[in-house]
């Protein structure tokens, strides 16, 4: 769905390990990473499009994690012109976002890549939390970094909770 602007609504994921870690998955054949992600489906709710991306793109079901917590407004980013689709009809210029921060709650061993028939990713690692910025492409940088901002007491808050008391 391309709204009246050119922005693509889509969900974004970043799951956590409990343990200030992140995962971050490379895309299939490059040497590129990011944060799974994907666009909502007309008609569809965006905690829908959250729940089938994650299961379509790492494996994972509901049951495998916990919503802690989803962004309060859309985060958006551009796409630069020389990758903009120019026959597709709306022109695509860029994402509207909606973010979640989930933590991994069932094995991590239930990550996998092959749940469609186009896998996006081929590989995945835990990765510190504020690692992402930069491993990304450069037009998403900014993206990500309100996203990580966005979450970061949360994430904190994990860690503290999980890690002993000294």
């Amino acid at each position: 769905m391309v709204d009246k602007d050119g922005f693509r609504a889509n969900i974004a994921i970043i799951i956590s390990d409990g343990l200030g870690k992140v995962l971050l998955a490379k895309r299939l054949g490059q040497n590129a990473w990011q944060f799974p992600q994907g666009g909502i489906d007309k008609g569809e709710s965006v905690e829908r499009a959250l729940f089938r991306e994650l299961y379509e793109e790492v494996g994972l079901n509901s049951g495998d994690v916990k919503i802690i917590k989803r962004c309060k407004k859309w985060l958006r980013y551009r796409i630069p012109p020389a990758m903009q689709r120019k026959n597709s009809k709306p022109l695509c210029i860029g994402q509207k976002q909606k973010w979640f921060f989930l933590q991994l709650t069932g094995s991590s061993e239930k990550i996998r890549f092959d749940t469609s028939g186009t896998p996006e990713f081929d590989d995945w690692a835990w990765v510190n939390y504020w690692y992402p910025i930069n491993a990304v492409v450069s037009f998403k940088q900014s993206v990500y970094r309100k996203a990580l901002h966005e979450f970061a007491e949360e994430n904190i808050r994990l860690e503290s909770s999980v890690r002993p008391i000294k």
